[in-house]
């Protein structure tokens, strides 16, 4: 965690960056067991960061619901649209965006991720929720 003159604070013992094994159903189980209250205040002007970190890949879904596919002139796809971001699209919620130098404007959509704790590869539908972290 960085401190308000971003300074490295060690938070080693209540848990490192939410990533990898830190997802998982042990380590999940640990963070519940922790009382919020217990744990250190964050300063004013500390940098909060992304909520996750060491992301392998960043998935998203074009056109994923219908106002949105109405806001951009098209139908709503009848397959689900997926394409790839930079990992580097992942920020804190006060982080300033950086535009190309020659973008003449920025979209104002965020996306909402969902965080897949376990491995998941051909399960069936009703295992999907068992997955997310």
């Amino acid at each position: 965690m960085l401190g308000p003159n971003g300074e490295t604070r060690d938070l080693s013992g209540v848990i490192g960056d939410i990533a990898g094994d830190v997802l998982g159903d042990a380590a999940l189980d640990r963070l519940r067991a922790i009382d919020p209250e217990s744990l250190p205040m964050v300063e004013a002007g500390a940098r909060i960061g992304p909520p996750v970190g060491l992301v392998p890949k960043f998935i998203a879904v074009g056109r994923n619901y219908a106002d949105h596919a109405k806001e951009t002139g098209s139908d709503v796809p009848a397959e689900p649209i997926l394409f790839s971001k930079a990992t580097s699209c992942i920020s804190g919620p006060y982080d300033d965006v950086v535009l190309p130098e020659r973008a003449t404007k920025g979209d104002w959509e965020v996306e909402l991720a969902v965080v897949i704790g376990k491995r998941a590869q051909d399960i069936d539908e009703s295992e999907a929720l068992d997955h997310i972290a």
